[in-house]
């Protein structure tokens, strides 16, 4: 059992497990089990903050619930033993007729879910308990207002009704009255439509709301249950990578009330801007409104700072709560806040999701500030953030056509086809298209649509409603509250200032950097992040820009703390150079084959196709002076550093003609009488030659042992770049890899003859040279039986594109476009194994064959060359595994760089504890 459970014996002797904690028993480290809302609320409420009482529910009795169907059997007396504890230290009952309690029930996982989980706020309020509530209140608007609420929330989220139904009725109370805003609805309209939110429930959930508050409670917290595996949640959860068997908690809490007039209001504030990280007063408020009036964006908010004028006590003592959070936290908190009537009451905190570019800015913040120290530094950004940061931005002095701005929300340059619903988004970008997606605000059921686009534009909301805080934290584009266009879904269209309309299709670009929108495409322009990284822009300058003054101080914080080594994919000196100003560390994998296609690429089809002994050695010959030089270019660009050459691996069709166009030409010949010989000699060869699969054919390893010289004439060629390299005083670290070996016979025949070549370069240049030989394990059974490859190995490097198609028995070009967008959906893959390493099978392997190598040569290498090795969370695998090093793009070097220097200081800070 979890130690964060507290447990008694019966007298059965039975160990019986704690459901419910009050907010006093709690604190931040239960997470797991009072999910992240419900820690916090008990941590604030352990600081002597004002925290409504309340209590939590805990993941353990959401997880007995969804496995069996049904609430655990002592949940509901524990729950009823804490009612009666809050209606005691409250003084009124729960839905109580004169004074009533009235309760919210928030969902609360571990990991933030904004909004894709429910919450009912106002419960215990019936036909008999409001007219109790207005008294108390004296305010009848207030009381009716607050039940119309609480049966539109529980209609839509407990009973299933369609919340379009109230939002319509709303809508038409509104145009009877002829006002534009809710709160200009007195009591009397409010009763009315309270009437007509009890005749849509009736109708559409064949029920009538219920009047016993209890019953309002129960159901409500099954509701909240239920939402865990709801689409939208499901969803979310896939797409953030949270796993499916956590479970919600559920959180009860005493409604305090924003919504009472001038002197009341809710709002969301953050210790630090969390789309800049930049220190001061960020958030939203909004008089007289229930909290999710603010996060759905329906109302406009005015700026936290305004508060100060509107309520300068509250104001104040919110500024010394938010800083006594943050030291607290030691990070950006997101808070959640309540005034009524002049009193402030704090409804929750959490460590804020923030941008790519504040979380570099507040990471070095807090350094300077001594909350943390650089390895924590490590922990607070990551290399999804990094790569953001290296995206284009839209080009200043562009001609462009601006149409609008709203608030910066989450930046980023996006450019795409408006689109104003997201059924049409995510169709769209399946047909592949970039679109925009444009609505007035957005809800939880947009989540596909805004993980389908490229962007989002709100003409509501600031940067606390749904569309900023979800984009965040998927790091999307976004622009909230561009209030001047007005966007109008039904008709699909958005008109602009001048009377401009934009039609769904029409092309819009938004940045979420500036808040702006523009018509048309706007071209980009490289960010200052790979600026930095490729030498034009330097962080110790006077006017170098803040961001890149972060990353830099981040990226050396990584590189000390590191173990894995970072070197790039890269096959000509340009790249290399590249790769090496982004920081890598020698070349990983250098891909013969991609310096044979173009001008060479009939040399290469004349070896293959060779008849005789003398047309073979002919067209070694030509080649042999070609690929000295490439090595010779490459050395010097990568002098110091190794290289890691990889022979020819290439299928064997593609440097054969295809074999349609062949045929045809052929026939074409035939038909017009015309002279074919070298046609029909060429293709009788490529029908010899033809093959089913070509990626488990005639292909590396198996194409140097089939056609003599091949793998020679290269070794000759990498021993005598090397051997010109020292003669002009350079230092050439060449490594000679052999492609897809599946027994260690064919490589140590292949080794012999490259010995073999090596030793007799070196008495024709009377230069030494060390020229480590390994292979490459790319097939399941080169990694089984990796214990044997190793005696013939200096170095291990692992091809896990390869390996994950022949372990999954799947082709990458074929099933990604087929099948893995419905095993995504469905939640059979997280992500997909190209995307990150499958730790239970390919990862399995990886791990095998590394044990297995150095208990044979413990000397041996060990490295990584598919496209994983630029993957964040395959680089800690990696680490973990205990590799030497990962290679990848030159692109990724950056992010491979600071998620190396990540897992290490996550991996001491774990052995440390």
């Amino acid at each position: 059992m979890s130690e964060n459970k507290d447990q008694h014996v019966t007298e059965n002797g039975m160990e019986d497990v704690k459901f419910v904690y009050d907010f006093t028993e709690g604190n931040k480290d239960l997470k797991d089990l009072l999910g992240g809302k419900g820690a916090n609320l008990a941590e604030m409420t352990n600081l002597g903050l004002p925290v409504p009482p309340g209590f939590t529910i805990t993941t353990e009795a959401c997880k007995v619930y969804l496995d069996s169907g049904d609430e655990p059997a002592a949940l509901r007396d524990e729950v009823s033993a804490h009612l009666a504890a809050l209606e005691q230290r409250m003084g009124k009952k729960l839905g109580q007729a004169d004074d009533p309690l009235l309760v919210s029930v928030r969902s609360g996982a571990k990991f933030s879910m904004p909004g894709m989980m429910d919450t009912v706020l106002n419960i215990g309020l019936s036909d008999k308990s409001v007219q109790g509530l207005a008294k108390q209140a004296g305010d009848e608007r207030f009381a009716w207002d607050s039940y119309r609420r609480l049966i539109q929330m529980f209609g839509k989220t407990v009973l299933g009704v369609d919340g379009e139904l109230f939002e319509d009725a709303l809508d038409k109370a509104k145009e009877t009255k002829k006002v534009t805003d809710d709160t200009q609805l007195d009591a009397a309209d409010l009763k009315k439509l309270v009437t007509k939110y009890k005749k849509i429930v009736k109708t559409e959930a064949g029920r009538d709301f219920p009047q016993d508050p209890r019953e309002q409670m129960d159901l409500a917290i099954k509701a909240v249950f239920d939402s865990w595996n709801g689409d939208r949640a499901k969803l979310y959860r896939r797409q953030e990578r949270i796993p499916h068997d956590l479970g919600t908690a559920v959180n009860v809490c005493s409604m305090v009330f924003g919504n009472l007039g001038p002197d009341s209001g809710t709002g969301v504030a953050f210790t630090r801007d969390p789309a800049s990280g930049h220190q001061g007063v960020y958030g939203d408020y909004l008089q007289n409104a229930q909290g999710e009036d603010v996060v759905a964006g329906i109302r406009n908010t005015v700026p936290l700072a305004e508060l100060e004028r509107i309520d300068k006590k509250s104001y104040d003592q919110l500024m010394q709560i938010m800083e006594t959070l943050e030291n607290h936290y030691k990070d950006l908190c997101d808070i959640e806040f309540t005034i009524e009537r002049g009193r402030l009451w704090m409804l929750q905190t959490r460590v804020g999701k923030r941008t790519a570019g504040a979380a570099f800015r507040i990471a070095t913040q807090l350094v300077d500030q001594g909350l943390i120290d650089e390895a924590e530094a490590l922990q607070r950004v990551t290399g999804a953030q990094l790569a953001q940061l290296m995206f284009p931005r839209f080009d200043e002095a562009a001609r462009v056509e601006q149409v609008g701005r709203g608030i910066a929300a989450s930046p980023g340059a996006a450019v795409g086809k408006a689109v104003f619903d997201s059924y049409t988004a995510v169709k769209w970008s399946r047909s592949g298209e970039k679109v925009i997606l444009v609505r007035r605000e957005t809800n939880p059921d947009d989540l596909d649509g805004m993980i389908a686009a490229e962007g989002i534009l709100t003409s509501r909301g600031g940067k606390t409603s749904h569309a900023a805080v979800v984009a965040r934290g998927m790091g999307k584009t976004c622009v909230c509250g561009a209030e001047e266009l007005e966007v109008d879904t039904k008709r699909r269209r958005m008109t602009v200032p001048g009377g401009h309309v934009v039609e769904e299709g029409d092309v819009i670009s938004i940045d979420g950097s500036s808040g702006k929108v523009y018509l048309g495409e706007v071209p980009v322009v490289p960010s200052p992040v790979v600026e930095y990284f490729e030498g034009r822009m330097h962080a110790g300058a006077d006017d170098a820009d803040e961001l890149v003054a972060a990353v830099h101080r981040i990226m050396a914080f990584a590189d000390r703390k590191r173990r894995l080594r970072v070197r790039a994919n890269a096959d000509n000196a340009e790249d290399a150079l590249r790769a090496r100003r982004f920081g890598a560390q020698g070349i990983g994998l250098c891909r013969t084959e991609h310096m044979f296609l173009g001008d060479r690429r009939e040399l290469v089809e004349r070896l293959i196709l060779a008849d005789t002994e003398t047309e073979r050695e002919d067209s070694l010959k030509e080649l042999l002076p070609l690929q000295k030089q490439d090595f010779v270019e490459l050395f010097e660009a990568m002098d110091g550093l190794p290289v890691t050459v990889r022979l020819l691996d290439p299928p064997l069709h593609e440097f054969l003609p295809d074999i349609t166009e062949l045929s045809v030409r052929v026939a074409l010949a035939e038909s017009r009488q015309e002279p074919h010989e070298n046609e029909l000699r060429l293709l009788q060869a490529v029908h010899r030659l033809h093959e089913q699969n070509p990626m488990l054919g005639l292909r590396g390893v198996r194409l140097g042992l089939v056609i003599p010289g091949l793998f020679t004439m290269q070794v000759r060629a990498i021993a005598e770049a090397a051997a010109e390299r020292k003669a002009a005083k350079g230092d050439p670290r060449a490594e000679i890899m052999i492609p897809l070996v599946g027994t260690v016979q064919e490589l140590e025949i292949v080794r012999e003859e490259a010995d073999h070549v090596i030793a007799e370069v070196e008495e024709a240049t009377g230069t030494q040279l060390k020229l480590a030989i390994g292979t490459m394990i790319e097939l399941p059974r080169a990694a089984l039986t990796a214990g044997q490859i190793a005696e013939a190995a200096e170095f291990f490097s692992f091809g896990t594109n390869d390996l994950t198609q022949t372990v999954w028995g799947f082709s990458r070009d074929d099933v990604e476009a087929s099948f893995f967008t419905a095993y995504l959906e469905r939640g059979i893959f997280g992500v997909s194994p190209f995307e990150t390493i499958d730790r239970d099978g390919v990862g399995k392997l990886v791990r095998d064959a590394a044990k297995a190598g150095r208990e044979t040569r413990p000397d041996l290498k060990l490295g990584v060359c598919g496209e994983h090795g630029g993957d964040p969370e395959s680089v800690h695998f990696f680490h973990e595994v205990g590799l030497d090093y990962v290679s990848c793009s030159p692109f990724r070097i950056p992010v491979a760089r600071l998620e190396a220097g990540r897992a290490a200081s996550r991996s001491a800070g774990s052995d440390h504890r």
